[in-house]
């Protein structure tokens, strides 16, 4: 997406910021596309971010403003395997000379401070919004990860834009349609290397666009939300840490013990984990924490 594009004019005429704020409630999207820890066949566990980017999009005009990468120095899995390398193209001095996920996040909040200097930053929290392909990214990945290792997050990645959801008012298609299918189904051409996290945020950018001049509105459609008060009371199951929080699962559901058997550094130890699982579904939800025995 060139920096130079013209403010976007969605079909039926018209353009710019005062057109474009009718098919968006915030002045920019930051989309993000994370990469994590993998191995071929089988899951990895605790998966770990290992790429952090972020692109920063003018909701009025589709201009990429800025652009954002910190490779994660995975804590659990600390060498990648060759199928992760090969997928995402990462090395492994990429992530060994990486930071920590909580250095990544505050790296990533100061770009943005920066990448949106002189506004309020009361203001600007309410003019941008995070924007995926997909729920993962959020709902799942960063969210289990931050509660597994003590990490805060800023509350701007507690809600986001699926873009899936108005890719398929915009353009049909049905079904879990992946982002590369997606693009080519817009009418654009691929930029960059599939699986690398920057070059998938940079194209879903480009897709968003796309789907701006279909006319489609964007708004909220994840969020992050705490459970209703009646699922908030303890459930009298696990002294897992003694944490106020560590006998519910996400959903709900009183959490299940657990422990690891695969071997290695992890072997031996208890955790507690989503509660609402069975062995053809697995867990409902990505709830995780250790046992403090």
């Amino acid at each position: 997406m060139s920096a130079s594009r013209a403010p976007f004019t969605a079909s039926g005429g018209g353009g710019g910021r005062e057109q474009a704020q009718n098919l968006l409630e915030f002045d920019y999207l930051v989309v993000i596309d994370f990469e994590a820890t993998c191995k071929k066949d089988a899951r990895i566990y605790p998966q770990e971010i290992i790429e952090f980017p972020s692109v920063l999009v003018d909701g009025a005009t589709g201009r990429l403003e800025s652009a954002f990468r910190r490779y994660v120095r995975p804590r659990h899995h600390p060498v990648l395997t060759q199928f992760c390398r090969d997928l995402t193209g990462i090395q492994q001095a990429d992530v060994d000379g990486g930071v920590d996920l909580a250095e990544a996040l505050r790296l990533h909040d100061a770009w943005l401070e920066a990448a949106m200097a002189g506004r309020p930053w009361a203001k600007k929290c309410g003019s941008f919004a995070v924007l995926t392909w997909g729920d993962w990214d959020c709902r799942t990945m960063l969210e289990s990860e931050c509660r597994f290792k003590g990490i805060a997050k800023p509350p701007y990645f507690d809600r986001w834009i699926n873009l899936r959801v108005p890719f398929e008012a915009a353009f049909g298609g049905g079904g879990r349609i992946n982002l590369q299918d997606a693009v080519k189904k817009a009418g654009l051409e691929w930029e960059g290397r599939l699986h690398c996290g920057l070059d998938d945020a940079r194209n879903t950018a480009r897709l968003l666009v796309a789907v701006m001049h279909r006319g489609v509105k964007l708004c909220i459609t994840g969020s992050l939300a705490p459970p209703p008060p009646q699922q908030q009371k303890k459930p009298k199951v696990s002294p897992c840490n003694g944490a106020a929080d560590a006998c519910l699962c996400y959903c709900g559901v009183a959490s299940r013990e657990g422990m690891v058997a695969v071997p290695g550094p992890m072997q031996g130890k208890c955790f507690m984990g989503c509660g609402n699982w069975t062995p053809a579904m697995g867990a409902l939800c990505p709830y995780f924490v250790w046992c403090g025995y």
